[in-house]
């Protein structure tokens, strides 16, 4: 059994023999992408491993940690190597939505009003402490995280594809936070922590080896084309009746544990397997397995749910809940 996502050999995973090329090609796109971003994000496998899977799945991102441990050099990489420049807008209490979405304004030289586009057109955007900034302003992404589209004064313009929002947050209850509503956090396909560092890896980053020093010298691996590419083709990936079945069982099984106030939703469902699709492509298959849907539950479930009491966090329940609920034969 497997409870979080396991990142041994993932960055050399070969297409399996019977991979359709489309499928190899995302598996080939995946690779390269872990291996950009492993250069870069030094001890963090894991982390590395679930922003490949949010590109790779079309998902949006949230990186959940403490200031200055790379968080938004991971964002910084992830845009890089995917060959977009990141849109990245700076969370603060006085943020508002417009500065997110973009306003309308009155051109004195044609006599009409025009839009003019905010941060949220980019194909990587980036909200830096994101829990910084109010209710009102984060509920300017949240049609544009689900629907592909913002609508401003009546008009609705639609977000270029691939479009990908990276979240951080700081830990709630440091100064200055707004902690995010269930409806926001249910828009973020994955979770993930950076953490501190070893030791070692700390050594290195302090020597000018990894980190932001690492990022200036990156390359891109990919471009909106083959990005979406990679997309479309991690959708084909096979998932049998009896898998789809077990993730919602799962899903299901968050909305009835004893300690959750709030469970994953369908959207929540939908979002396990797609994950679990880009996990089985960076493992160079074109078929989800059980265990694919294992190993992406927690980064998929645990930020959704809310726990009353000392229930627990999200990926002990998440944990708990594998370890109950009965896994197909394969």
């Amino acid at each position: 059994m497997s409870t979080g996502i396991e990142t041994v050999g993932l960055e050399s995973a070969d297409p399996a023999d019977g991979v359709p090329a489309s499928i190899a090609e995302a598996v080939t796109v995946a690779r390269e992408l872990h291996g950009a971003l492993s250069g870069v994000l030094l001890g963090t496998p894991t982390a590395v491993t679930v922003a490949v899977i949010a590109a790779l799945s079309g998902s949006h991102l949230l990186i959940e940690d403490v200031p200055g441990v790379g968080k938004t050099v991971l964002a910084r990489a992830l845009a890089t190597a995917l060959g977009v420049k990141l849109s990245r807008v700076q969370g603060h209490p006085d943020l508002l939505p417009s500065d997110i979405t973009g306003v309308t304004v009155f051109s004195p030289d044609t006599g009409t009003w025009e839009f003019r586009r905010g941060p949220v057109f980019g194909h990587v955007v980036l909200l830096d402490e994101m829990n910084r900034t109010p209710p009102r302003t984060q509920s300017a992404l949240l049609e544009a995280m689900e629907e592909q589209q913002v609508s401003v004064d009546g008009e609705s313009w639609p977000l270029p594809r691939p479009h990908l929002v990276i979240g951080t947050q700081n830990p709630i209850g440091q100064l200055g936070t707004f902690p995010l509503v269930e409806s926001q956090l249910d828009r973020f396909g994955l979770s993930t922590a950076i953490g501190y560092p070893d030791a070692e890896v700390e050594t290195r980053l302090v020597l000018h080896n990894g980190g932001r020093y690492a990022l200036d010298d990156l390359l891109p691996v990919a471009d909106p084309g083959r990005w979406e590419r990679a997309i479309d083709a991690t959708a084909s990936v096979q998932v049998v009746t009896t898998v789809a079945e077990y993730a919602v069982s799962l899903v299901r099984a968050t909305r009835s544990a004893g300690t959750v106030r709030l469970g994953a939703s369908p959207r929540a469902a939908i979002s396990l397997l797609r994950t679990a699709q880009a996990y089985a492509v960076l493992t160079g298959r074109s078929y989800v397995t059980p265990q694919d849907v294992q190993s992406v539950s927690t980064a998929c479930l645990s930020h959704r749910l809310i726990a009353e009491g000392s229930g627990g966090d999200g990926p002990t329940l998440v944990g708990r809940i594998i370890a109950e609920t009965p896994v197909p034969p394969t």
